[in-house]
């Protein structure tokens, strides 16, 4: 039975406690008038601070003759953008974590599916990490609800005023409004966790029975799961991600999400299983078993690549406005996040994994794992930031606390809930092949 560790529990609770101090900061600093914003900008005097600051102060010096209602206009965005950082900088956080969590669930939901004979060492390590969903679901909901009771303006089209101008949101109010978005969250998160508390239950039975009914009825549950999923997972995608951008849209974003939440799933479950290997709780788990992990990582990286090159090469050489403002929109104000997350996605991973010998080096593989992540966690930002924040970004306090704070609680909840059953499962029909995975 695997022990959380003082040391562990310690460290994750200290990152907590510096990230919730780091988003608190965050939020006391937001200012709270038009004014205050356009001062706070004129005072970030670096070189990317300067031009905000010469955009902020536009309203206050240009000629008389435009219109003073659109530089009142102007500082009212400023001021929009200023205060949703925190929040933005929160959601990414959140988002990013509970993503993990989602995607090691489809990992875990397809090897029960297919009867993966060599992944059954794995499960526990899998089912400790999705213990994450719960948590984390609250906590992403919770913003949500927050946002639809406009504490924030991370989604316009939540905003009476916008839409009573826009008639394309007009339009779409029969799917974008708060009731329904609220409404579909809520039946997503309950059939992702559903499914994880009755797998979970089935697994740890399967270990007591002495026969395979619940093996078989675990079998069932995911092949019903991955339905419910595919579907749940792209309309996820519409509406948590994509509907900050509501005039713009891809029919390829579900997919993209489901590859970016794939692979880093799979990261962390590689990091995980090589961590607790180190500390001689996976006996059984061999260089096989790391060798295969790494091949995914590796797999859907260039899957995600692929996506990530039709969505944008597509939409870029279309050029038609409406779809290529929002690539023109990243590449001008976030070009160094932008295109420095599909290096660490794409060229970090196909250098450093592509080798077979390397998939068997456990710090090799940590050390892609990394990249990947910090890859992963960057394109969440790039997604979520030029709608909510603007020009106005930078990594600071709210950034570095939000991530400080879910890692840790990730990481609190996901070793804590593998101190709950055993880590190696003793019934699984597959467990001796499992065992004597070797190539």
């Amino acid at each position: 039975m695997y022990t959380f560790s003082n040391r562990l529990k310690i460290g994750s609770i200290i990152l907590m406690a510096i990230g919730l101090l780091g988003i608190g900061i965050g939020f006391v600093a937001v200012p709270s008038t038009a004014a205050e914003a356009k001062a706070m900008v004129a005072a970030h005097d670096d070189g990317h601070g300067e031009s905000h600051a010469d955009d902020a102060s536009h309203g206050a010096t240009a000629d008389h003759s435009a219109s003073e209602g659109h530089g009142a206009s102007h500082d009212e965005h400023l001021l929009h953008q200023l205060q949703n950082r925190p929040w933005a900088a929160l959601y990414v956080a959140a988002f990013f974590f509970f993503m993990i969590s989602l995607g090691v669930l489809a990992f875990y939901g397809i090897q029960r599916a297919a009867q993966a004979g060599w992944s059954p060492l794995l499960f526990r390590v899998m089912e400790g990490i999705t213990a994450y969903l719960v948590p984390g679901g609250i906590i992403v909901f919770a913003i949500l609800l927050l946002s639809t009771l406009h504490m924030n303006h991370l989604f316009t089209w939540m905003d009476a005023d916008v839409v009573a101008e826009d008639e394309l949101l007009q339009n779409k109010a029969g799917y974008l409004n708060t009731t329904f978005f609220l409404i579909r969250a809520a039946v997503f998160l309950g059939g992702w966790i559903l499914y994880r508390e009755i797998s979970r239950k089935l697994s740890i039975a399967q270990d007591k029975s002495d026969d395979d009914s619940n093996f078989k009825k675990n079998f069932r549950w995911s092949v019903g799961f991955l339905v419910f999923y595919l579907v749940s997972e792209s309309i996820m995608s519409w509406d948590w991600i994509m509907s900050v951008d509501p005039h713009w849209f891809s029919t390829l974003f579900g997919w993209y999400i489901f590859a970016s939440m794939i692979v880093s799933g799979v990261t962390v479950i590689a990091m995980v299983t090589i961590y607790l290997k180190t500390k001689g709780y996976l006996p059984d788990v061999n260089d096989s078993h790391i060798h295969d992990l790494a091949k995914f990582m590796f797999g859907f990286s260039i899957f995600w690549t692929y996506l990530w090159f039709a969505q944008f090469m597509l939409i870029w050489y279309a050029n038609i406005p409406e779809e290529v403002t929002y690539f023109v929109t990243r590449i001008e104000d976030y070009n160094l996040p932008f295109f420095g997350m599909v290096v660490m996605n794409f060229v970090f991973p196909l250098l450093l994994l592509m080798n077979s010998d390397y998939k068997r080096v456990n710090w090799f593989v940590i050390m892609a794992g990394i990249v990947i992540l910090a890859g992963h966690y960057l394109d969440v930002f790039n997604m979520i930031m030029p709608a909510t924040v603007g020009d106005q970004w930078y990594i600071g306090l709210p950034e570095i606390g939000a991530v400080l704070f879910f890692a840790g609680a990730f990481m609190f909840w996901v070793f804590r809930a593998l101190t709950h059953a055993p880590l190696q499962p003793t019934r699984n029909p597959f467990i001796e092949e499992s065992r004597h995975f070797h190539y």
